[in-house]
């Protein structure tokens, strides 16, 4: 019977430093992890990959608030943030495995699936930010940025710098978990609920937002 394995990626282990922070320093960190994924599937694992997108999310943010600021573009809202790095990372992971199956001969198929999970408008989370987004900061940048931004909230992150936090509510449905299954069962390693998922509420219609 074949084994089945999550594996999680953290998006601030794809930002080796900061002088690697482009989208091709992140995907030759994803090669990297893509040998070891590969690895597991030879031993005779399924492998479903979920990643993290903290620095990635607060890239997206910052390039939109600068084309806000300097060409009026419409700012790109937090959850379509969450989107974009699911389509982005997943797209770097997918092709990573594709040419890291193809090189060992393993007859093997990606697909990423962009994820949506269904948590509680009540969750204490949304009232309590704790989830770390976009760059560090040193501490008189970071008190610079709440003044300039009274709505953020921006903590130590573990002596490391500052950050900015968001919400991070408990997920109590993946939207997409039967798609991922079938996937799963037809050979696929998927790569699915990044960044913990895209979060929606469910009206009392049942339709999500």
């Amino acid at each position: 019977m074949t084994k089945l394995a999550v594996l999680a990626i953290g998006g601030n282990s794809l930002i080796k430093d900061k002088q690697h922070e482009t989208v091709e320093d992140q995907y030759d960190a994803v090669c990297e992890t893509a040998k070891h994924i590969a690895g597991m599937i030879e031993q005779g694992y399924d492998v479903v990959v979920t990643h993290g997108n903290g620095p990635q999310v607060g890239f997206i943010l910052r390039r939109s608030e600068i084309a806000h600021e300097v060409g009026g573009m419409h700012a790109v809202p937090l959850v379509n943030c969450g989107a974009d790095t699911q389509g982005a990372i997943g797209y770097q992971i997918q092709q990573a495995l594709y040419n890291e199956f193809k090189k060992r001969g393993i007859k093997k198929k990606t697909a990423t699936v962009v994820t949506q999970v269904v948590v509680d408008k009540k969750d204490p989370a949304f009232q309590n930010p704790a989830k770390p987004i976009g760059t560090f900061y040193t501490k008189e940048r970071a008190e610079e940025l709440q003044k300039e931004r009274p709505d953020w909230v921006i903590i130590d992150d573990v002596g490391r710098g500052y950050r900015r936090v968001v919400p991070s509510p408990m997920p109590v449905e993946i939207v997409e978990q039967e798609a991922i299954e079938m996937l799963v069962k037809n050979g696929f390693s998927v790569v699915g609920v990044g960044g913990g998922g895209i979060p929606v509420l469910r009206n009392d219609n049942g339709k999500l937002e």
